[in-house]
């Protein structure tokens, strides 16, 4: 049997418009993340809940009553979760890629945290430890030496 390439998409044409789908969507998940965070967004929530509440003697709290806001509610945690999410991701990237840029410039900086991220939870507690220690050196050796007790001699008296 032969294969029919004819009417497939070439590989290139196929990554270009996935890529155009991603930059769609990262566009839009951007842009909805940035408006569910403002207050026009918390106003218009809270005027939907006020209206649902409000109504609820009109339709005699019924089932279908509260079904409206369980169901509306769902609905909207379900896509928010998604864009949400592809926005904190795309924001840690980000975060990150400038943290590995200042740690591979930085003199004496230990490049091996460029790649961090990819370590094992095991692998992340022991370098937290480990940063954890040395953080601690790092502040005793800066404590300033108290004298002795009454080997010192006090000023101003």
């Amino acid at each position: 049997m032969a294969k029919r390439t004819a009417n497939r998409p070439s590989l290139s044409a196929r990554k270009g418009k996935r890529a155009a789908w991603n930059d769609l969507f990262r566009k839009f998940a951007h842009n909805v993340s940035q408006w569910a965070g403002s207050v026009h967004a918390f106003a218009i929530a809270l005027f939907v809940v006020l209206t649902w509440a409000i109504t609820g003697p009109l339709f005699g709290f019924s089932d279908t009553w509260q079904l409206v806001i369980n169901t509306g509610t769902t609905i909207v945690t379900f896509l928010m979760v998604f864009l949400i999410q592809n926005t904190q991701n795309r924001d840690n990237r980000a975060v990150q890629a400038k943290l590995d840029e200042l740690i591979v410039h930085m003199v004496g900086a230990d490049n091996k945290l460029v790649v961090a991220e990819d370590l094992s939870d095991e692998q992340l507690q022991r370098l937290k430890s480990h940063f954890e220690k040395l953080a601690q050196r790092q502040r005793s050796s800066r404590q300033p030496q108290t004298p002795a007790a009454g080997g010192g001699q006090r000023s101003g008296r």
